[in-house]
């Protein structure tokens, strides 16, 4: 039976259309081929290199682990002579964790080698380090804190250890040890004193320091309760 002249039409047009578009696909195809190719060669490329990459960050992060435990080993067994250049070279160290680490002990091993001045420095570069966890930073900055305190301006150190020398801070107990000496040097003992017996009452805050603070409350007339007493070393 004869097809409807619009089914015919209908038909016709829709193999034109099938044809022309598989034309076009031949003709782009044979402009653009090469192009198509090269980017397709270059995608794999880079999804290769960076798979790579990632493969050699792990392996040269566990390679600098791998230094570290052994410069602890050589130190721990005195050994220092080649630490100190090794260590500066993990400082570099795009892994924070390895550059912290390093920057740490290359500090101790200053203060061990009574290099006060580089190791106020190497605290400083740790407590400057936006990049790093607020943990090493304040943690840096309590120890060069600590090295600096006989030649800070107690209203410098205070206003320094400020946001670290309050209860449910972590660095309570130290910060707000030094802080309330600084208070004592600014002569004003009541606010130290109170200071300190809030140190004192904080269970969080180890108990030898908590005993200390009880001690140095009470010598300045402030009543810190019962706290118990720092265990013998």
């Amino acid at each position: 039976m004869a097809q409807p002249p619009d089914t015919i039409n209908e038909t016709f047009l829709r193999e034109v259309d099938e044809n022309l578009r598989r034309d076009q696909l031949r003709d782009f195809a044979k402009r653009h081929g090469n192009w198509l190719i090269g980017g397709v060669i270059l995608f794999l490329a880079a999804c290769g290199g960076w798979i790579y990459w990632q493969q050699y960050q792990v392996k040269r992060s566990e390679t600098q682990v791998e230094q570290l435990g052994q410069i602890y080993t050589d130190i721990g067994a005195g050994k220092t002579s080649s630490a100190p250049r090794q260590l500066d070279a993990l400082a570099d160290s795009g892994k924070k964790a390895v550059r912290a680490s390093a920057l740490f002990t290359r500090a101790a091993l200053a203060i061990q080698q009574n290099d006060h001045k580089l190791a106020i420095a190497t605290y400083k570069q740790i407590a400057g380090d936006g990049s790093l966890p607020d943990a090493y930073r304040d943690a840096a900055l309590i120890r060069q804190t600590a090295l600096e305190f006989d030649s800070l301006k107690p209203q410098d150190l205070v206003a320094r250890l400020e946001p670290l020398a309050k209860p449910g801070s972590p660095w309570f107990g130290s910060a707000g040890e030094m802080t309330a000496m600084a208070l004592i040097k600014q002569g004003k003992k009541q606010e130290a004193g109170r200071l300190f017996a809030t140190i004192a009452k904080d269970k969080t805050v180890a108990e030898p320091s908590r005993a200390r603070a009880q001690q140095i409350a009470g010598t300045l007339g402030i009543d810190a309760g019962s706290v118990p007493t720092a265990p013998n070393p």
